[in-house]
């Protein structure tokens, strides 16, 4: 199923901070989100997974398709790293984590709990989320914050596994993953500024 975004206005804080944005992302792309600090790729994202509503424009196609990965890693400190993945395997009403401890490496790590690990396994787990939600759209903000070289590359390589099987993936991210996909800028769709007398409206 194609992911559309049609003429979309997002706000942060009650203020629009961009504008008209529509792209489309159909099964086995990847589309790399591009753009300053603060411009508003987290509050896209956020948008376009449901987690808050627009202020204009539609989100259509991504109805309980969508899995999302924010720039916290979603784990349970006191859980391991497998009884993590088992939970959020159970929130998606899906089975079996050992395609996500292979993927990401978790194998000697998978009885340790979360709260011990480091700063990039944590990443790592929280990725090898993605792989046990069975969602076939995958909605990251910044996944390689933390990761090292190497798992940059793994991770780029599951990402390409999973368009190659027929899903899709947007992505926000500030290097070169190597994907075979589309980049938008974000930048053209930056809001305008409201008007003075309207301002304080944002606080309301």
């Amino acid at each position: 199923m194609t992911l559309s975004i049609t003429d979309l206005t997002v706000a942060r804080g009650g203020l629009p901070v961009l504008e008209g944005v529509s792209f489309d992302v159909p099964p086995g792309v990847a589309l790399i989100l591009r753009g300053p600090n603060g411009i508003g790729k987290t509050t896209l994202l956020r948008t376009v997974a449901g987690l808050q509503p627009p202020m204009k424009g539609h989100v259509t196609g991504g109805e309980d398709q969508i899995a999302y990965a924010a720039h916290a890693d979603g784990i349970k400190p006191t859980l391991t790293v497998a009884e993590n993945l088992r939970f959020w395997a159970s929130v998606f009403g899906q089975d079996g984590i050992e395609r996500a401890i292979d993927g990401f490496n978790l194998g000697a790590l998978r009885d340790r709990p979360a709260g011990a690990l480091s700063a990039g396994q944590k990443r790592r787990l929280g990725l090898a989320r993605m792989l046990v939600t069975g969602r076939p759209i995958w909605i990251m903000d910044e996944p390689t914050v933390s990761l090292d070289t190497d798992h940059v590359r793994q991770f780029a390589q599951i990402v390409q596994d999973h368009l190659d099987q027929g899903g899709s993936a947007l992505i926000a991210t500030h290097i070169d993953l190597g994907l075979e996909g589309k980049v938008l800028n974000v930048g053209p769709f930056k809001a305008a500024p409201p008007p003075i007398d309207d301002f304080d409206g944002g606080f309301l």
